[in-house]
């Protein structure tokens, strides 16, 4: 195993620990950002496994994960946003049958954000 995954693993069993001492997700990455600097995980990541616990998943390890999905949905997008720029995170994840989140980021991936009232726009 890889001294990041190492890392990660021992990182989010440090989350596991707030989550059961009933820390927020945002308090636990502040501590983690106050103890660990740049090493410490992201906010975003804090939150997903804070719900990941609270859906009673307390696997520490990630789970196996092909790349191959990744590509086809922002294939996907690509095309749903050239059918409308229009549609909200939620009407894309929808469709996509993924979280917003996931919408969200695979927006940025693609280089666009969505100006108010415009749609989604190239940055």
């Amino acid at each position: 195993m890889s001294t990041f995954v190492q890392n990660k693993v021992y990182l989010w069993g440090i989350l596991l620990h707030y989550f059961i001492q009933k820390k927020s997700a945002a308090e636990a990455h502040k501590i983690l950002a106050d103890t660990y600097g740049d090493n410490a995980l992201s906010d975003t990541t804090c939150k997903d496994c804070f719900r990941r616990f609270k859906n009673n998943d307390f696997e520490l390890e990630d789970k196996e994960r092909s790349g191959a999905p990744k590509k086809f949905e922002d294939e996907k997008l690509e095309k749903l946003l050239h059918q409308d720029r229009c549609q909200t995170l939620t009407e894309l994840g929808k469709t996509l049958q993924v979280d917003e989140s996931t919408v969200s980021k695979c927006l940025k991936v693609l280089g666009m954000n969505q100006k108010q009232g415009f749609g989604y726009r190239m940055n």
